[in-house]
């Protein structure tokens, strides 16, 4: 029996848009044992996947010193076919040299890629996305092209959310780690007054840290009423996948919850304030648009993942998104 690991402990979209490579290993190989690593607190979002067997985690709030040696042990326990590694960091590296394996697999920008018995490139702004170059690395096996990503909401998650459903409603997710990331929050409040106007119920999703972002939004717009919501921290990933799935439209940053959108092939438009979706994250959704500056910066894009503050003091790239040229739902 074949058995895969792959590795992938960045945030929970990279964590989203690792499954197809679970799903395509399993489709050509329904016996084979899929193993994934991920970093610990993602394990819940993919606890139901039915491609795969075994989840790993690697706690990144401990010192990796004494973490990945850990790790190390357990993983070092089953002898793989392949061991998969999607990131291009060091540390996955060192985990990847020391399984125990037939081969090992990842893309040459990883600091460690002369261990790899296959190495693949891994460039931004090529025109691929970044499902299409994670299946690159599975290529020999016969694999489709490309696959939309997918994670697996139980009928209780469903049965969570059902009360937020009686009504036709929208999703907005306003917050992300990266402030250049994250469309300002007056264009949230245009966005949000619009759609209000619309008779839809409005819920802001996040984490407990983004709950203040959302409340300052709700408490600017006039006349709000319980027909806005504020559901940061109340809903677990898988819970706002559900939700997100039947929403009438959901409104996101380039994070996250863009890809829970694809995974659940919900209706999404994503807006992309200082990165770009030519980097190879934008959504797989059926139903998806992207929004971005129509001026002309030279500044745009100013980083693979954004920054804390717009280097530039200005940021224009969020700042000139005309939310009035957006057509609603």
């Amino acid at each position: 029996m074949k058995k895969f690991l792959i590795i992938q402990t960045a945030f929970i979209g990279d964590v989203i848009l690792a499954t197809p490579v679970c799903s395509e290993l399993k489709r050509i190989y329904p016996d084979a044992s899929v193993a994934i690593l991920v970093r610990k607190g993602n394990e819940t979002l993919i606890s139901n996947h039915p491609a795969i067997d075994e989840i790993f985690t690697l706690d990144k709030k401990q010192s990796k010193v004494s973490s990945i040696p850990q790790l190390v042990k357990k993983i070092r326990q089953t002898k793989y076919t392949e061991v998969i590694n999607l990131q291009r960091y060091y540390s996955s590296g060192v985990i990847c040299w020391f399984a125990k394996t037939e081969k090992r697999i990842g893309f040459d920008t990883n600091a460690l890629s002369f261990i790899y018995d296959k190495k693949m490139p891994h460039r931004f702004g090529d025109g691929r996305h970044e499902v299409e170059r994670n299946l690159s690395l599975i290529s020999h096996h016969g694999v489709a092209k490309t696959s939309r990503p997918s994670i697996y909401p139980s009928s209780a998650d469903f049965q969570k959310i059902a009360h937020l459903q009686i009504q036709p409603y929208v999703c907005l997710a306003p917050a992300s780690v990266w402030f250049t990331k994250q469309l300002p929050l007056e264009k949230w409040v245009e966005l949000s007054q619009q759609l209000s106007s619309k008779d839809y119920a409005i819920y802001f999703l996040g984490g407990p840290s983004d709950w203040e972002l959302c409340q300052n939004i709700i408490s600017q717009i006039p006349n709000s009423n319980s027909q806005l919501q504020n559901l940061c921290g109340k809903l677990t990933l898988l819970e706002s996948a559900a939700l997100m799935q039947g929403s009438v439209m959901n409104y996101v940053n380039d994070s996250g919850p863009l890809h829970l959108a694809s995974a659940m092939n919900a209706p999404v438009t994503a807006f992309f304030c200082s990165t770009t979706p030519q980097f190879g994250f934008g959504p797989l959704s059926e139903e998806a648009q992207t929004i971005e500056t129509k001026d002309k910066l030279d500044c745009k894009p100013c980083g693979m993942h954004g920054y804390k503050q717009c280097p530039k003091g200005h940021f224009k790239c969020g700042q000139s998104i005309a939310i009035s040229s957006i057509q609603l739902p």
